[in-house]
């Protein structure tokens, strides 16, 4: 009997044993793993400061999320941003007793402990902490399974840690943003936008489901390739729900049964939202922004990982409006009128010399093929030129933009090309006078088929919209007023070499009188212009271009009276933007400000300006652009669009009817708006179609009218202030007729000036 009680104790003295170095074995190991004696493992700042991949955002003035810039479309939430259903659903599902433990769930872990022995398992053993882990610290790819137990030890620690680090609630939000969805959702704000476009405190019980039960295994539960296995997965979730009183049975009843709702899923990359032009734009400066600026590691800050905060000038109403605008003309009445135009033309759209058409046109489609993303591709991959044509000539299955709607058809690259040669493109972009901030840019009509920025990289020929250039100097230098006349006759300037200019201009209207510069300008004659720029020459004419902010490479000719530089929209809405804000020069400015992750503002923006002009003469200048609306080229904003407040313009259209413009300048606005296609040889063949206020104009009214009706803008619909000294000249032409009716006009006379 003692010595069955002997061999008691000692075999219990062993158990001890080995229980007692099992212990210290187990602390040892965490002891070594907290030290990082066995690897890595995450500082107190790295748990308070987890580093992962956070989209940048960009935001319009009016508080409006306007696009990302990410490598994972990933923005983080708060948990009082959570709807309670995500939270329920998630706990139901993947970790009931996570209040309540530390970390790490020790039932859970010996009930896998036994299923591991008896092989039957029910479920894992991660809390949502650990899992919490894992995501924020992924595993390395090459392991063993001795490296695998290390890895979860590691876990454990870093879950015990994150633990004391972070409430309950912190953990549950930064789970939810480090998880994955599938479908480049990552995190859960991001999820709920794209499966259902709702922000997470909106998402109802169904939903909250069907995103939980996709965490398993995003590919294999995806909604939108298997609903029948997402809605099964989604029925487990409820399940669970159920089982652990968040949902009653009525209610599993009734949302089980419920059929899979995704009609509100959008997808979403950097060709869909609002601004994809703009977005492009700024994104191209933002990277100069970043290789200048660095973090407190001293590491530049990268604008797709970092999680920047970028708050624009756009107003997100006055975009959408922009946008619509082109759309409208564009689609509904231009681009239909040019197929009419050109029905039956075997070469149209494009104008050549009947000698040369198929030459130029075969080197305008050969030069097309050649900047093409697919001739770049095949380049690159080292095939020859021949099957490179051959394969651009064989009809492949595509879709197609159409104004109606992507259309799917079969098609050869090349005709593809030639389809694309006929679509009419345009830009619009809006400033604040003062603050020369940015309101709108529209770079053209669809940015997944027409990615060129038809604002900032389009330079063509201005046509009239430059005269203000050289009105603006007649004005600055004292010698005239808008009601100044001049004759209207024809001008012949000497070149010097043995060579003459002579403008021409076709309009017979008050042709061999004297008429008012006000009058000439609001009928954008070429006569008058010819004589102006007679008078100063063209490099005075440039340098006033210049201090108006234009930078682009201005010919020193007498043709640039008449609009033959080439000029971008960007830079011409920023000049005559100098009109409105009283002669003074405002760089249009795109960004406020930016801030990192956490709200710190990096960097905050503000406007470059000079003085282009004094205040009188700008006030002249708006003045003589009126007329171009009230009696002139821009008449039709009022007999057709019905306006009937103040508004300065310019019409413009070029050499052949290649392009169209209009420049309008209201007391709080300028905006400014080209159309044209790819290729200046592609155009309507007659000016009643092709001229500027047909061309241009209707996108300008169309975008002020939907502006003027959103009372949600107020916007500002009174006249342009009067500068604070009394003018130096009179600008009612009536009365200025009467003052110099007994005045000699023979100063003016052809052979003296």
């Amino acid at each position: 009997m003692e010595e069955n009680a002997k061999s008691y104790r000692k075999y219990t003295r062993i158990l001890w044993i080995i229980y007692g170095a099992g212990v210290a074995l187990i602390a040892m190991i965490f002891i070594s793993i907290s030290l990082g004696w066995m690897g890595f493992m995450p500082s107190f700042e790295e748990l308070e400061n987890p580093d992962t991949n956070l989209a940048s955002e960009i935001y319009s003035a009016d508080g409006v999320l306007l696009g990302k810039y990410y490598i994972e479309n990933r923005s983080n939430t708060t948990y009082q941003e959570l709807s309670p259903n995500l939270v329920d659903a998630l706990i139901a599902t993947e970790d009931i007793r996570f209040v309540k433990h530390p970390g790490i769930d020790v039932k859970a872990l010996m009930r896998v402990a036994v299923g591991v022995v008896t092989g039957n398992r029910k479920g894992g053993g991660s809390t949502i902490t650990q899992q919490l882990a894992k995501n924020l610290f992924p595993r390395k790819s090459d392991y063993n399974k001795l490296d695998l137990v290390v890895i979860k030890f590691k876990e454990w620690v870093t879950a015990v840690k994150l633990e004391r680090n972070y409430t309950k609630q912190e953990i549950i939000a930064m789970y939810f943003n480090t998880v994955a969805f599938g479908n480049n959702a990552f995190g859960i704000k991001s999820a709920c936008r794209i499966f259902f476009d709702k922000t997470p405190a909106e998402v109802t019980v169904e939903e909250a489901a069907v995103l939980v039960g996709i965490l398993r295994a995003p590919s294999y539960y995806s909604p939108l390739r298997h609903p029948e296995r997402a809605t099964t997965r989604r029925n487990v979730v409820l399940g669970q729900m159920k089982r652990y009183d968040f949902l009653s049975p009525t209610d599993y009843d009734s949302i089980s049964a419920m059929e899979l709702d995704m009609t509100g899923f959008k997808r979403q990359d950097h060709t869909t939202g609002l601004a994809k032009h703009f977005r492009e734009y700024i994104r191209l400066q933002l990277h100069g922004w970043c290789k200048e600026h660095t973090k407190a590691d001293g590491t530049n800050y990268d604008l797709y990982r970092d999680g920047l905060r970028i708050y624009t000038t756009i107003d997100s109403r006055m975009q959408r409006y922009a946008e619509e605008a082109i759309r409208e003309h564009l689609g509904e009445d231009l681009q239909p009128a040019f197929y009419r135009h050109w029905e039956g033309y075997t070469n149209g759209p494009f104008v050549f010399d009947k000698s040369v058409e198929e030459k130029m046109i075969n080197s305008l489609m050969e030069s097309a093929m050649k900047r093409s993303a697919r001739y770049r591709s095949l380049r690159r991959s080292g095939a020859s030129k021949d099957s490179i044509r051959k394969s651009f000539e064989t009809p492949i299955e595509m879709t197609v933009f159409s104004w109606k709607g992507e259309i799917d058809t079969l098609m050869s690259p090349m005709d593809s090309i030639r389809y694309y040669k006929y679509f009419l493109r345009s830009g619009l972009m809006s400033v604040e006078p003062v603050t020369g901030h940015v309101k709108a840019y529209a770079g053209g009509p669809d940015y997944k088929y027409f990615q060129y920025d038809n604002v900032t990289n389009m330079r063509r020929q201005v046509g009239s919209t430059f005269k203000p250039f050289l009105y603006t100097l007649a004005m600055q230098e004292g010698e005239f007023s808008p009601c100044s006349t001049l004759p209207n006759v024809q001008v012949s300037i000497d070149l010097g070499n043995g060579e003459t200019w002579e403008p021409r201009n076709d309009s017979q209207d008050e042709r061999g009188r004297e008429v008012s510069l006000k009058w000439a300008l609001a009928h954008s004659n070429n006569w008058i212009s010819g004589r102006l720029i007679k008078r100063y020459g063209p490099r005075p004419v440039i340098q006033m271009a210049e201090r108006m902010g234009v930078k682009s490479e201005i010919p020193e000719v007498y043709s640039i009276a008449l609009g033959t530089a080439d000029l971008s929209l960007y830079e011409m809405v920023g000049a005559l933007n100098t009109y409105a804000n009283k002669g003074v020069y405002v760089e249009p400015v795109f960004i406020t400000r930016i801030e990192d992750r956490n709200g710190n503002v990096l960097d905050v923006f503000e406007p470059n300006q000079k003085e282009a002009m004094s205040e009188e003469t700008a006030y002249l200048m708006i003045e003589l652009m009126k007329g171009v609306v009230q009696t002139g080229t821009g008449i039709r904003l009022r007999y057709k669009y019905g306006f009937d407040t103040p508004i300065a313009g310019k019409t413009g259209t070029t050499q052949n009817n290649s392009d169209g413009w209009f420049m309008g300048i209201t007391p709080k606005l300028t905006t400014g708006v080209w159309t044209g296609c790819e290729d200046r040889a592609a155009h309507f063949r007659t000016i009643t179609l092709g001229q500027g206020a047909n061309m241009a104009l209707p996108i300008f009214a169309l975008y002020l009218q939907k502006i003027y009706a959103d009372t949600t803008l107020n916007f500002y619909r009174g006249d342009f202030d009067k500068p604070l000294k009394p003018l130096s000249v009179e600008i009612d032409c009536d009365k200025w007729n009467e003052q110099h009716q007994q005045e000699n006009n023979s100063l003016y006379e052809d052979d003296e000036f």
